[in-house]
């Protein structure tokens, strides 16, 4: 991805707030990709609202496509970094069905505690040209990994289940993106209900 440089707003537009970080240009354009989706969003909507001129961007993020990936890769590793500190918190010895309670509340509490990042990722992936799905699926993979360690126990007598339930899981929880509103529904006691009903799912197979 492209080089983000140092700060150099020039010129700020009318009517919006300067910014000169790059991560408050990210913060930007991941709530305007949530919300518009990849095609509608263009680098002067960004600049516009980031308060710069749209050259004054280029600087920091040579083209749409460098700021988008910037936006779909944190949306993965804030979720990732969290899941992996939970499940190193843990001692050698915790169950399959702590270590799983443990890694799904962690990402439900990343998923909504960046909400803008990892909403743009979970709902513009489809709208991405192919060359930038790819471009993101080593980060998607990496996180995979993670819940294929966790849920390999679960399908001792089915292994080829393994891809489909890690998909299974990891769509769930992400998809309370969709239909949680944190104006009414606190994050603990949804994450009560999600990690219960999902572990009665996958832990059939393995006395915990």
């Amino acid at each position: 991805m492209g080089a983000m440089g140092k700060a150099g707003t020039r010129g700020a537009e009318v009517g919006a707030v300067a910014v000169t970080r790059p991560d408050q240009i990210l913060d930007i354009a991941a709530r305007q990709f949530r919300t518009k989706g990849y095609a509608a969003v263009s680098m002067r909507d960004i600049a516009t609202e980031a308060g710069m001129r749209t050259p004054s961007l280029y600087y920091h993020f040579p083209s749409k496509d460098d700021l988008v990936m910037a936006v779909m890769d944190r949306g993965i590793t804030v979720v990732r970094a969290a899941v992996m500190a939970a499940l190193e918190d843990l001692p050698a010895e915790a169950t399959v069905a702590v270590r799983l309670e443990t890694a799904m509340r962690a990402h439900l509490h990343a998923l909504h505690g960046a909400s803008d990042y990892t909403s743009a990722n979970v709902r513009i992936f489809g709208q991405l040209p192919e060359a930038l799905r790819r471009a993101n699926m080593p980060e998607r993979r990496a996180y995979q990994a993670i819940w294929s360690r966790l849920l390999a126990p679960t399908c001792t007598a089915l292994p080829e289940a393994l891809p489909a339930r890690v998909a299974l899981v990891i769509g769930a929880l992400n998809a309370t993106l969709e239909w949680v509103d944190p104006a009414r529904i606190a994050l603990e006691p949804l994450a009560e209900q999600v990690t219960s009903v999902l572990l009665r799912g996958v832990l059939s197979e393995v006395a915990a």
